[in-house]
């Protein structure tokens, strides 16, 4: 291992600079490319804990801006090389990204991921059905609905900083075989986004760390532990765990 780590390195050392690129003004560019690599690490990093709105005008703000100096606007001259028609390529689609998600951003939009959706006008009314969650807010209140409920009961653990939280609703909540397997039952969400005294005790309750969590429970209240899902799963993983209900074994 020491050798197959340091061979490359006493070979760069004996071979002095005949190995290494000549320095000039591209190394100026991989340095302003790195600093925007850094500054979009902050963004994802911060995005789960900061505003939708404000998610999308920092991804606006990395990527019209770098545009500007890829040259996006300026005209290039007649004997442009082919890397420069290149990189004012990636500028164009840079701006045109980022302008989708000001534009978006302004017109009231907060999904990063489809910024012009709300600009589709009737396009928009096919959008699929949401499913319809109560707020379950202490130990005693989940316990009175599963009580009332007289049906199958799903509850969701969720929290604004969850990304896998947002993944669920995004990507497995909204898709129509999902929401068809769930008609009959009753949808509740345990939002413990502020991590109060009464969300770690529904947390504890289930032995769970955190979000994301879905227990199921059937008519008489009891969990189906057996069907317990934890972490993302997408719509067709998800659709096999509603699947095996029939035959999960009550806890």
């Amino acid at each position: 291992m020491a050798l197959g780590m340091g061979a490359p390195l006493i070979a760069v050392g004996v071979a002095g600079g005949s190995l290494l690129p000549r320095t000039g003004p591209w190394m100026e560019g991989v340095k302003k490319g790195f600093g925007v690599l850094l500054l979009a690490t902050a963004v994802w990093l911060v995005s789960p804990v900061i505003p939708a709105v404000a998610q999308m005008l920092a991804w606006a703000a990395l990527l019209i801006i770098p545009a500007i100096f890829l040259h996006a606007i300026d005209p290039l001259p007649p004997q442009a090389k082919g890397w420069q028609r290149f990189w004012k390529g990636i500028g164009i689609v840079m701006l045109l990204t980022g302008a989708a998600l000001l534009v978006g951003a302004l017109a009231g939009n907060r999904d990063p991921l489809q910024p012009l959706a709300g600009l589709r006008g009737q396009a928009n009314a096919a959008e699929v059905r949401k499913l319809a969650f109560e707020p379950v807010r202490s130990l005693a209140e989940l316990d009175a609905r599963l009580i009332a409920a007289g049906q199958p009961v799903m509850l969701d653990f969720y929290a604004d900083w969850c990304v896998s939280c947002k993944e669920m609703v995004r990507f497995t909540f909204s898709d129509p075989t999902v929401q068809a397997k769930l008609a009959g039952f009753t949808l509740l969400k345990a939002d413990v986004t502020g991590n109060t005294p009464d969300d770690q005790a529904l947390l504890a309750r289930f032995n769970l760390f955190g979000p994301p969590g879905i227990l199921f429970f059937d008519p008489q209240g009891r969990e189906i532990k057996a069907v317990r899902v934890v972490g993302f799963q997408d719509a067709a993983t998800f659709s096999r765990s509603l699947g095996r209900l029939q035959g999960g074994s009550e806890g």
